[in-house]
């Protein structure tokens, strides 16, 4: 039930999404904290998963929406966005993804406000014809998008999304206070003694390429390096509803085991906050061996910025979002997909000559400008130019 409005002059802003915690993903923290960042500036509603309002880092009206099953949601998803716009009258109206668009769209033309959409990659991919015919078209029709990346940019201009249309603001990170050489918790924790660590963080997806990871560059790394460890943490993708999912921790493992490096790969799940700040300070080397998937892109690769604001050069292939979120030289290092030897011999390089002071001030100089109050400004200038009908393409 929507709460009456106190007297305001901040200008409103209706948020309709399905991607918010309690679900996890890189989606659902940009929204959080694109909220967050939006908050000063709009009243806010919105309209989102059962359970988000807890989790929201304000004071909001919200609607909350069980997300199972999909139809349901999305009847209902419709059904209570007409009712706020009509009961809040908001200046703006933003889908937190492609999936929600056309309610936008819908509530944004009943009341004459502007309706904004956030676009990652897959929603622009989606294969399903329902899909394609009505969804897109929405996001098409929608005043203005945001894309994550170069790479969704592109995509979205390919599917027909006017280029004035459209701004790209990067997400950001939450920089560390302070970060220092490894303190040991995690090895500790873990018994790792003093291995070299490789790290990957995320959902344990078919594109985040680990299965042939171990397969095919692995196996040349230990064979330097006998002592390395690979640390995987994550879940299965449980929410996710588009991306192949055949990547979970079974076919890591049964990868590992073909090529008898079992003891070499250790699946650690999902884990703290504080664990997980931890394993960046612990660990030597980022690995982002992204696969490129036609109907599964990597939006952008927030991990590989966390990675940096712990001072962790990151190595990854060069796919979809991934080289806005990897500096080459910089943070780390970009490799032609499929180039399995290329990529083990860059890790190979830095666990042989670790990082100076140099090349870590350099990467945590990085890493800042990609804090979230540098991303808030960038989102509110993208808001405020796409919501009046301002601006150039972006031609970043």
């Amino acid at each position: 039930m929507l709460a009456a409005n106190a007297p305001t002059t901040r200008r409103k802003l209706l948020w309709l999404t399905r991607n918010l915690p309690p679900l996890v993903g890189g989606m659902e923290r940009f929204n959080e904290r694109v909220l967050a960042e939006l908050a000063s500036d709009f009243e806010i509603v919105v309209c989102g998963p059962a359970g988000c309002a807890s989790a929201l880092p304000f004071a909001s009206t919200v609607v909350e929406i069980p997300v199972k099953p999909l139809p349901r949601f999305l009847l209902r998803m419709s059904f209570e966005a007409l009712r706020a716009a009509r009961r809040f009258q908001p200046d703006i109206v933003i889908a937190g993804s492609g999936l929600t668009a056309p309610f936008a769209w819908m509530a944004g033309r009943r009341t004459g406000a502007k309706a904004l959409v956030f676009l990652y990659g897959l929603d622009l991919m989606v294969a399903h014809r329902v899909y394609r015919s009505l969804w897109l078209r929405a996001i098409r029709a929608c005043d203005g998008a945001i894309a994550i990346s170069r790479h969704t940019h592109d995509l979205a201009i390919r599917t027909g999304v006017l280029p004035q249309r459209l701004r790209i603001v990067n997400p950001g990170i939450d920089f560390p206070p302070e970060t220092a050489p490894g303190n040991g918790a995690f090895r500790q924790r873990h018994g790792l003694g003093d291995a070299p660590l490789l790290l990957s963080v995320g959902r344990l997806t078919r594109r985040k390429g680990l299965a042939e990871f171990v397969c095919k560059a692995l196996p040349l790394i230990v064979e330097q390096h006998p002592e390395t460890v690979l640390i995987v943490i994550g879940g299965e993708p449980v929410d996710a509803l588009a991306g192949n999912r055949d990547g979970g921790s079974a076919a890591i493992m049964q990868a590992a085991s073909r090529v008898g490096l079992e003891s070499h790969v250790r699946m650690i799940g999902r884990v703290s906050d504080q664990e997980l700040a931890e394993a960046y300070i612990d660990g030597n080397v980022y690995v982002f061996p992204v696969i490129d998937i036609p109907d599964d892109v990597e939006g952008f690769g927030l991990v590989a910025l966390d990675a940096a604001a712990h001072a962790m050069p990151t190595v990854a292939f060069s796919v979809g979002g991934v080289p806005d979120a990897v500096l080459e030289g910089v943070s780390g290092t970009l490799l032609r997909p499929g180039d399995y030897a290329g990529f083990a011999l860059a890790v190979q390089r830095y666990l042989r000559l670790p990082w100076g002071a140099s090349q870590r001030d350099a990467c945590l100089r990085h890493a800042g400008s990609c804090s979230w109050r540098e991303v808030g400004a960038r989102m509110r200038r993208a808001v405020s130019e796409l919501s009046r009908g301002l601006g150039t393409p972006d031609a970043r």
